[in-house]
């Protein structure tokens, strides 16, 4: 058995003697302290720092798990944002379900349009009674109004919102979110003209927001979703007009 033992003082330590005799130049420098290299944050992405638009990228499952995350807990202002997001989120789930194209006044616009939550995009089409355009298009945002209820479609006479507007930007329609105009349609060639569909719409108001909500919430992919259900329904729909006026020449 072996008895023998190594002791090793603490490192960096040394004697009085070996001290003098590094003054004397007889040993070399005392070599610095081992000290490991300083936490990088950024090699772990778990241990990343968070930021208002990392925490606008989570869903709402996410969120709630972000609760005892230390990272968050440690700043005040973005453990506050992180709840006040939640709220917004789980408010947008139980949010009214519209459904249908609703009938507002010039009175009603700042409450029903500018005053609408955060969270809510609305759709405000500007129409005259009359106006084969403004009908065609009318019919189609209903139909969409039905298939998005979390999407709020409106639809105002056009100088009872702007006064003066003049008849030949008909049929217009405004997209609103947040108090402000995200897009503006004047026409109706954006959607295809007199050849405008209900999944034309869709995909021009898809492009590039996610406008079109069916009260799913925390789907970070609704927008790209909407985009392909509504592609899926166009082409489904252009198959079978072809398909009865190919069975009607037949006959």
């Amino acid at each position: 058995m072996d008895y023998h033992h190594v002791y090793k003082d603490v490192e960096g330590t040394s004697t009085e003697w070996d001290d003098i005799q590094r003054r004397l130049g007889n040993l070399p420098p005392k070599p610095e302290p081992f000290k490991p290299p300083p936490f990088s944050p950024g090699e772990d992405p778990d241990l990343r720092p968070k930021s208002k638009d990392w925490i606008d990228e989570r869903t709402a499952e996410e969120l709630d798990a972000l609760e005892d995350d230390p990272s968050i807990d440690d700043d005040r202002f973005l453990e506050e944002y992180r709840k006040r997001r939640l709220a917004e989120m789980r408010a947008a789930a139980r949010v009214a379900r519209f459904g249908s194209l609703l009938p507002i006044s010039g009175s009603d616009f700042v409450r029903e349009v500018s005053q609408a939550p955060a969270v809510i995009w609305v759709v405000v089409l500007l129409y005259k009674d009359g106006i084969p355009e403004c009908e065609l298009l009318a019919q189609c945002l209903e139909e969409l109004a039905s298939r998005y209820p979390a999407t709020k479609f409106v639809k105002i006479i056009s100088t009872d919102c702007i006064p003066k507007y003049p008849d030949c930007n008909l049929p217009t329609i405004l997209v609103y979110n947040s108090g402000a105009v995200k897009g503006t349609y004047v026409g109706l060639h954006h959607f295809g003209a007199r050849k405008c569909t209900t999944e034309a719409v869709a995909l021009a108001l898809c492009k590039s927001d996610p406008v079109l909500s069916d009260g799913h919430v925390g789907n970070s992919s609704s927008k790209n979703a909407v985009i392909e259900d509504e592609s899926k329904r166009f082409i489904e729909k252009f198959v079978k007009e072809h398909e009865e006026d190919d069975d009607y020449y037949s006959d």
